[in-house]
């Protein structure tokens, strides 16, 4: 009877929960795996009240995203600053340099993300959802955690005003560029969106073949890809190789006579989702970090018009930032500006 009674409450101890083993603080919580992680990023969450979520999203959907999230979870506001890649991750490491830890949650592309982790910014965590992703999008940090999943990716392709446009003059490869009909009428974003794309020309074609796309007199536009669409659907340029799948299929259903088409390779700028090691509010940075990850969340990411990294939308992607280390990237990336601007000519 003594021998039952003991193993019934052993049982009952085994059940209960371990309070004593409940995670406290930040590295605890990411680490957490137990069934109960929600549960416990919520109730801390609300405690906190919100969270700041560093992002280089577009306004119009990253409101969508915040707003989806503050609806599961109400009690949890997120504030959000958005900026481009590079001002980001200038703003963050001067902060962290001064001791001002504001950000939370962070997305934003790799380049970003691998200074974030060189300088140790990032919190190693886990996710109920981690192992949806194929390893490819997981930055890891060990066996189990990892610095940041890719939860987003934006592709880059051509985008054509379908009114300008015949359709016998879209090209469909990179040596469609080279159509007569699109001899002035060519733009390309003199960002980054624009020198990733002319290193996808040299890598498929070689350097003396993007050369000649100088006899084009395409347009270079010191805007970013997705601001570039506006002037593709006003008409001002016909095309431009250098456009977001999301940008031209969000200004195609607000009416703009835009279309998308994939080219022989597809920049793959990836949006990888991270929490800072600084986080002055932990659960609330978990908690959305788990949302942008779960099935709901990258379903609302496909609503917005991005890929994700667990499907095959039928073009081959191209990462550049996984060719080699990060200076190397940059490397090359100066480079590929370099050539971007010897065969374009300034756009008004």
């Amino acid at each position: 009877m003594k021998l039952r009674t003991a193993i019934a409450i052993s049982l009952s101890l085994a059940a209960a929960p371990a309070w004593s083993q409940t995670p406290k603080t930040a590295a605890e919580l990411g680490a957490y795996s137990g069934t109960d992680r929600e549960k416990i990023l919520f109730e801390g969450a609300k405690k906190e009240g919100k969270l700041v979520w560093y992002t280089t999203l577009a306004t119009d959907q990253n409101k969508q995203i915040s707003a989806a999230f503050e609806k599961k979870y109400p009690g949890v506001a997120v504030d959000t600053f958005r900026t481009g890649s590079s001002a980001l991750a200038q703003r963050l490491l001067t902060e962290a340099k001064a001791r001002r830890y504001i950000a939370d949650a962070i997305e934003t592309t790799p380049p970003g993300l691998m200074t974030f982790r060189d300088n140790k910014l990032l919190l190693p965590l886990t996710s109920p959802h981690l192992a949806a992703f194929p390893e490819d999008a997981k930055e890891r940090a060990n066996k189990t955690l990892v610095y940041w999943t890719t939860v987003r990716e934006s592709y880059v392709g051509l985008s054509y005003n379908k009114r300008h446009l015949n359709a016998a003059d879209v090209p469909k490869n990179f040596d469609g560029l080279m159509r007569p009909a699109l001899k002035d009428n060519l733009g390309i974003a003199g960002e980054d969106t624009g020198a990733r794309m002319i290193g996808a020309m040299v890598k498929v074609k070689g350097e003396p073949w993007v050369r000649k796309l100088k006899e084009q007199n395409m347009r270079i536009h010191m805007m970013a890809g997705s601001a570039l669409t506006q002037l593709v659907a006003a008409g001002e340029i016909y095309a431009s190789p250098s456009q977001f799948y999301s940008a031209t299929n969000v200004a195609a259903k607000r009416g703009a006579p835009v279309a998308w088409m994939p080219m022989d390779l597809v920049v793959a700028s990836a949006g990888g989702a991270a929490v800072s090691v600084s986080a002055p509010h932990p659960h609330a940075a978990l908690l959305f970090t788990d949302f942008l990850m779960s099935p709901e969340g990258q379903k609302l990411y496909e609503d917005l018009f991005f890929g994700v990294a667990q499907k095959d939308y039928g073009w081959k992607k191209w990462y550049p930032e996984k060719a080699g280390t990060l200076a190397q990237y940059e490397e090359a990336l100066d480079g590929w500006h370099k050539l971007m601007k010897e065969i374009t000519r300034k756009g008004p």
